[in-house]
């Protein structure tokens, strides 16, 4: 039995609630190996330091719940809506940079797009607003082949008349 140590019997159920086989078992091991004795001599300490706590009662100092109340009634009296002004504080650095965003927003939205003026090739674009899509479709109704070179000059156009 004594290579079969205990401390794992110990460690896994309170000494309270182990059954008399068990401590019978228990104390016949600890007469041979001086760990698990240890072990179990911690054991029974350590409940008996637990039960004496448990039965401990503390009682709070007499005026602890006046002091506590009236804390309470300060911070309402001063504060009015206590709470909300916390929440308003932590809140309010997010709710500011979202109303700025949306300004923001706002003026490029409406007030940019009106004031800008159309420059040389940007009227040639303006003018020619057929899309590459809308070429090749076109193209391809007339001629139900479309060749290569027809794509890459709908997609990327010539300089000077020259193919690619």
């Amino acid at each position: 039995m004594s290579k079969n140590h205990i401390i794992s019997l110990i460690e896994n159920e309170p000494l309270a609630s182990l059954s008399e086989s068990d401590l019978n078992a228990i104390r016949a091991h600890t007469q041979d190996c001086g760990d698990c004795s240890r072990a179990f001599e911690a054991a029974q300490i350590s409940m008996l330091l637990l039960r004496e706590r448990a039965a401990q009662t503390f009682e709070p100092s007499p005026f602890f719940h006046t002091r506590v109340l009236g804390t309470l009634r300060e911070r309402e009296s001063v504060g009015g809506l206590w709470g909300w002004s916390k929440v308003w504080r932590a809140a309010g650095a997010l709710g500011s940079s979202m109303v700025a965003t949306v300004a923001t927003l706002a003026v490029l939205t409406f007030v940019i797009p009106g004031g800008q003026t159309v420059t040389g090739s940007q009227e040639l674009t303006a003018l020619n607003a057929y899309s590459a899509e809308e070429v090749l479709l076109e193209q391809s109704e007339a001629n139900e082949q479309v060749s290569e070179d027809q794509i890459l000059n709908a997609l990327y156009g010539t300089e000077d008349g020259a193919t690619r």
